[in-house]
């Protein structure tokens, strides 16, 4: 289970994370969930513990610090050039746009879109749990009917942002975050590489980001106002 879940952070030689560093938070993850697991909730054990699993490695990685700053600051690059380009054009950013933008080849931007993945799916989840934080919709009181409103214009906005996605891109994302399947067999059921999964995966992870980024600034300004 917990290998499951560190073969879905990561592609095969696209990660400068040590694999064995991840299994070992993950096995954290894992025993924390046997001792709070509470049966009387009438949650399967295995989805909980996958939640407290993949919790627990992505607390590991930010409290390490895995992410070089190189790394962080290209992800933004490809992130803010892409929000450019389909700002500009109205329709979906090419990779060959998108590489031409930032005056490097396709194979270059490729290989950097496998490079960030790991760190592209804990930013996000980190983004959405920021996003949430600022409207304050995990305090206590977070059953009051303007939480659940805020909750649930989150999750419009959020399900919107993923069907203005490419198909190839939308396919991927459900795959992944539904089906829950690993990279490897998201590649086998589409016929493409694992490294090509995890190119357009991160695409997309940059796309929602960017619509997440967007949101969050809305809700600040709406406070302020």
């Amino acid at each position: 289970m917990v290998k499951q879940v560190v073969y879905r952070l990561t592609a095969e030689g696209y990660t400068s994370i040590e694999i064995d560093d991840l299994i070992s938070y993950g096995t954290l993850g894992l025993i924390d969930a046997i001792e709070k697991f509470d049966p009387a909730k009438n949650v399967k054990f295995e989805t909980y513990a996958v939640l407290r699993i993949r919790g627990a490695i992505i607390d590991g990685l930010r409290k390490q610090d895995w992410f070089p700053r190189s790394l962080r600051q290209k992800s933004r690059q490809i992130g803010e050039t892409i929000d450019t380009i389909e700002r500009k054009t109205g329709r979906p950013a090419k990779d060959e746009e998108i590489a031409r933008h930032l005056n490097i080849s396709v194979d270059q931007l490729r290989k950097t879109m496998g490079d960030i993945h790991t760190f592209s799916v804990v930013s996000l989840d980190e983004q959405i749990y920021e996003t949430v934080k600022s409207q304050k919709i995990l305090s206590r009181d977070s059953d009051n009917p303007e939480k659940i409103a805020h909750r649930n214009e989150i999750k419009k906005i959020l399900a919107n942002a993923i069907d203005e996605l490419q198909d190839n891109e939308k396919m991927i994302i459900s795959l992944y975050y539904y089906d829950e399947l690993t990279l490897k067999e998201i590649g086998k059921l589409l016929g493409v590489s694992e490294s090509r999964v995890s190119q357009l995966h991160t695409r997309a992870l940059l796309k929602l980001k960017n619509r997440l980024n967007m949101i969050r600034n809305d809700l600040l300004e709406g406070e302020t106002i």
